[in-house]
């Protein structure tokens, strides 16, 4: 495991990122390992030149690219000729019918991250551009401060690209996702405290050991992969903008980022510009930026995390004030909801539409609905939901409320009876829905 040198590898196109920019103030950087402005102690984030991409791009040049994140390079912060592919990204946007149906809308659609390649997250999107652009800066050892999904994407990417990888994870943390790390042979840290806990050591590891650490000193990189989604929901719907999208919020990055992939396809004519409403979900069990949004101020005070939405279980987000200001002026909304709830989105998504999503998901779908009950909602737009991740991951969040099988003596009496004991227990169940 060594320390990075600051290397770059080239194409033959020119690059279109320029340098790291601090989003107060304006203070530009050096495109290297770094993501707070020392002036303004602000995020730093990339900035592109947007002539040099609407030169290299059209709609042509990306649908004839490959069928992965990597077909819109242009808008993405690499220089490489070859970077890390593992099939991520381009996955299903869903026409839904019954869950639509269900809630009184007409125009909704799944961004379907469950099925993402490899580790079944939208992270395989953010750690695929972080970790291509870690070798390109000279890392050999990668790393993350995680939930679980994000350490995931980061040991199994790695393990296919060749580096080296040591992640952190609190302890607590759902078994799926634990073992979705330790299959791929990282070092794993599992550290006795909650995920803000965890990532204040990851600063001090980082700043000791010179390692390449996906969401602190790469995090300008890793951010700009969520954009991807972004240009794939607009590619999706013909190269059109939504109306709505309601996506979870944990640190804010992936809210704030597909609002600039949306900006970037207008600035370089890809789609036509139109306002698009921007609503957020979090667990009530750790809703800082709701609570924010609700009180109208524009500060986020940190909280410490009680939720089964241990994926979105951020107290203290980096991104929290980007994403209210995203919220307020694109006239959307930032809703919590229960942990009951949360359960009753996952089954619900799961129930009507064939998707099972973890926590995250079941937090967005049941705020999807909070928010059409409210009138927040037109029945007419057309609406994103995102769903970010698998319910394979989070087992022990809904175990206890989907019932048990069937068990019988493999003769035809002992099926009939079992068929009618549960025909007589839907019926039930419909009554208790009627009264």
């Amino acid at each position: 495991m060594t320390q990075a040198t600051q290397t770059q590898t080239t194409t033959g196109l020119a690059p279109t990122f320029t340098h790291l920019v601090s989003k107060e103030g304006g203070v530009k950087y050096p495109l290297k390992a770094l993501h707070v402005c020392e002036e303004t102690f602000s995020p730093l984030e990339v900035a592109y030149d947007y002539d040099a991409i609407r030169a290299q791009v059209s709609r042509a040049t990306i649908e004839a690219g490959p069928n992965s994140i990597w077909r819109y390079k242009a808008f993405l912060p690499v220089n490489s000729e070859n970077p890390i592919d593992v099939g991520t990204g381009m996955t299903p946007l869903v026409k839904s019918t019954r869950l639509a149906r269900r809630l009184g809308l007409k125009n909704l659609y799944i961004k379907n991250d469950a099925v993402n390649m490899p580790t079944l997250s939208f992270k395989d999107r953010v750690v695929s551009v972080a970790l291509t652009r870690a070798k390109e800066l000279g890392f050999t050892t990668v790393s993350c401060a995680s939930t679980g999904n994000l350490a995931n994407s980061t040991a199994a990417i790695a393990a296919h690209a060749g580096l080296d990888c040591c992640v952190f994870i609190p302890s607590d943390l759902e078994a799926g996702k634990v073992l979705g790390t330790l299959i791929y042979n990282p070092t794993v840290m599992a550290v006795k405290g909650n995920y803000d806990q965890v990532n204040r050591l990851c600063c001090e590891v980082g700043n000791t050991y010179g390692w390449g650490f996906v969401n602190i000193n790469l995090r300008p990189y890793y951010s700009e992969g969520s954009k991807t989604l972004g240009f794939e929901v607009a590619e999706q719907l013909g190269w059109k903008l939504p109306d709505h999208v309601v996506a979870p919020l944990a640190s804010g990055s992936l809210y704030t980022k597909i609002y600039k992939g949306f900006q970037e396809f207008v600035k370089t004519g890809l789609v036509e510009d139109k306002a698009v409403r921007f609503s957020g979900a979090q667990a009530e069990g750790c809703s800082p930026i709701a609570s924010a949004f609700k009180e109208g101020r524009d500060f986020v005070t940190p909280v410490k995390p009680n939720t089964i939405a241990k994926s979105i279980a951020i107290g203290n987000p980096a991104d929290g004030y980007y994403a209210l200001d995203i919220a307020r002026k694109t006239n959307g909304n930032i809703e919590s909801v229960t942990d009951a709830e949360i359960v009753e989105g996952i089954k619900l998504l799961a129930e009507t539409e064939g998707i099972f999503t973890e926590t995250a998901g079941g937090t967005t779908v049941a705020v999807l609905k909070k928010l059409v009950e409210a009138g927040k909602i037109d029945p007419e737009e057309t609406t994103v939901v995102y769903i970010t991740g698998n319910g394979l991951k989070t087992q022990e969040a809904v175990q206890e409320y989907i019932g048990q099988p069937l068990t019988i003596e493999p003769k035809l009496d002992s099926f009939e009876r079992a068929l009618e004991r549960s025909r007589t227990l839907d019926r039930l169940d419909w009554q208790q829905v009627l009264v």
